[in-house]
């Protein structure tokens, strides 16, 4: 692997990133000291969703479509009496 000095890093930065990018990973060095590698990024794999992944983490109530609480009812849509 390719170990470059920061000074050259710096003066050549387009160039190492286009040589980086095709593939060519390299090593910035500080007084001969390795400091950082420096790599192509490579695409993230896409997760699969999965159907019924939550399955039994919730419920839903049977009187779910039964009218609201009356005070929050109040709260949202005022006093309509």
């Amino acid at each position: 692997m390719k170990i470059v000095n920061i000074h050259e890093a710096k003066t050549h930065l387009s160039r190492l990133v286009e040589a980086a990018a095709n593939g060519e990973a390299f090593v910035i060095a500080k007084a001969g000291k390795p400091m950082v590698k420096v790599v192509p990024l490579g695409e993230e794999p896409k997760k699969k969703r999965r159907i019924g992944a939550l399955d039994g983490q919730f419920f839903i109530p049977d009187d779910l479509d039964k009218g609201m609480d009356k005070e929050i009812e109040e709260l949202f849509y005022g006093d309509h009496e």
